[in-house]
Order: C-alpha cells, then sequence, then structure tokens
C-alpha cells in the first residue's frame, strides 16, 4: 500500500504526522520524504545512512550542423526549453522535465543527451523502518525529476509512506499520483480550509481516495468539520493543541516520542483506510 500525506499549506504539521504513521505501523514500511525543496524528516528519524547517489537529468544538446530547423522538438515541448528562431536553435536545461520527447521527433539525429545534475537521493534506516530523501541541488528550479527518483525505490512489498510537499502545485502532483490514498492534513482556521479545499480539487481531479486529518483541532472554529460533513469526506483523526509537541518539534523529537499514547490512534488511522479501500476501491472511488 502507498499512502501519501499532503496538506494544502505548510506549517501544518504533514511531517510530524508521516513520521508518526510509519513509525506506529507493525511490519516492513519505507517513509520517503518527497520535499525535495526542504526535507526534514530525517531530523525525526535520524537514520543511519547507507547511501548516496547523484541524480542527472538528460536534457537535449544541439549538433546544428545536422538540425534541418524542422520545429518538431520545439513544437513538441510544452516547457519552452528548445526553441527554434529562424536558423538558430536555444535550449534552455534549466526548463527541461527529462521528459525524452525531443529526442523522439529529431529525425536528423541532431540532438543528443547531455547530463544535468539534478540532486542527490540518500538511502538509510530507521530501526525497522526504510527512510528515503531527495536533495534538490541548489538553484534547481524543478523537484518532479528529483522526486520520481525518490519514488522509484518504492519497494512494493513493503508500505510505504510519502511525505508530500506542501501545496498543491506540480511537486504535490508528481508526488501523490500512484498513491492508493491520500491523508490531508489541515487545520481548524480560514487558511486551512482555504487550501484543503484546492487540495480535495487536486485529488479529485487524480481519482486519488482522501481522508483528513484536523491537527491543532481544539483551536479556531468548526468549519472544516462542517465542510467534510457537507462534501462527505471522511474525519480519520483529530490531534489537540499541546505545547509539548510544538517544542518537542523544535528539539527534533517525533510526536510519537513525545505522546507515545498517540501509537494506538495511528494504527487505528491505518486501520480505517484500510476499510474505506475495501469498502470503495480506487477505480470509481475520489473525493467528491
Amino acid at each position: 500500500m502507498i499512502i501519501a500525506v499532503a496538506s494544502g499549506k505548510g506549517g501544518t504539521g504533514k511531517t510530524s504526522l508521516a513520521v508518526a504513521l510509519a513509525q506506529s505501523l507493525e511490519g516492513p514500511v519505507d517513509l520517503l520524504d518527497c520535499d525535495v525543496e526542504a526535507p526534514n524528516g530525517h531530523i525525526f528519524m535520524k537514520p543511519r545512512w547507507e547511501s548516496k547517489e547523484t541524480i542527472f537529468a538528460q536534457v537535449p544538446q544541439v549538433d546544428e550542423s545536422k538540425c534541418t530547423y524542422c520545429r518538431a522538438c520545439s513544437q513538441l515541448c510544452q516547457f519552452k526549453a528548445i526553441l527554434v528562431l529562424g536558423e538558430t536553435i536555444l535550449t534552455f536545461p534549466e526548463m527541461c522535465h527529462d521528459c525524452g520527447g525531443c529526442f523522439l521527433v529529431c529525425k536528423s539525429g541532431a540532438l543528443t543527451a547531455a547530463q544535468k545534475e539534478l540532486g542527490e537521493v540518500e538511502e538509510g534506516w530507521s530501526g525497522s523502518i526504510r527512510f528515503i530523501h531527495g536533495r534538490l541541488k541548489i538553484g534547481e528550479p524543478l523537484s518532479p525529476p528529483l522526486i520520481r527518483e525518490v519514488k522509484k525505490r518504492i519497494d512494493p512489498d513493503r508500505i510505504a509512506i510519502l511525505d508530500a510537499p506542501p501545496g498543491t502545485s506540480c511537486p504535490v502532483i508528481q508526488t501523490v499520483k500512484g498513491s492508493d490514498f491520500t491523508v490531508l492534513v489541515t487545520e481548524p482556521t480560514p487558511f486551512g480550509l482555504f487550501d484543503l479545499k484546492l487540495a480535495v480539487e487536486v485529488l479529485t481531479g487524480l481519482g486519488i481516495p482522501c481522508g483528513v486529518v484536523i491537527n491543532r483541532s481544539d483551536v479556531g472554529d468548526r468549519k472544516v468539520k462542517d465542510y467534510l460533513q457537507a462534501r462527505g469526506l471522511p474525519l480519520l483523526l483529530e490531534i489537540p493543541f499541546d505545547r509539548r509537541i510544538a517544542a518537542g518539534y523544535a528539539r527534533g523529537q517525533s510526536l510519537l516520542e513525545i505522546r507515545p499514547e498517540f501509537k494506538a490512534d495511528f494504527q487505528n488511522l491505518f486501520r480505517e483506510i484500510q476499510g474505506l479501500l475495501k469498502e470503495t476501491p480506487r477505480v470509481g472511488y475520489a473525493c467528491r
């Protein structure tokens, strides 16, 4: 099973929940931190690192002596990473998404692959939990290719928990794609509700089932709960505000280190997800 943990905005406690869920489960579990621009899951997992791999993207390199300036490559590229102006061809590696399409449509053989460094993927162990994260190279504008590399290391024989980047843009979509279920973490505030609605719309479009966890549930109002009831979305868990949790977070302690009694709650959360997937298989089930 692949469970993504996401949120429409930053600061809702998404990483804390992903770490706690991984630490609460019995059996083989992987935790993959896909927030490659600002990974912080390792601060709480404290893994014993075993490997580090530098990841490269394939970007087009032009041999203008072979180029016929047919524009097939520039017409294909939706990200304007390659541009033909008259008898001049320009490439913009920082815009390339490494799809490889330009190589396929170039009939003259003018395009060859050059390497561009994206960042690193590190793997290690925290007890029985395999931990994997990516670190995007400083200055690199595109994180989805590196997120794909992190996800390639998912083991189908193990439960995978994916800690997604905040927001609802391309990095989040790249992370949650292919997951069996997505847990959305929010807070009971106007900002939390607004961004939750955006996240629900994204998952609706992708056809991925989801449920919601409300963090700091005793602060704010009940508009988030009213929204969930109106949309028929499951409320999986409520976590009350606790100053001890915030203080422990600042010291790099995980939620279950601070409140070990919450372990049973996260085990129940996992069982509820299993039940939801059995009742409504992924095909045909989506956040309404």
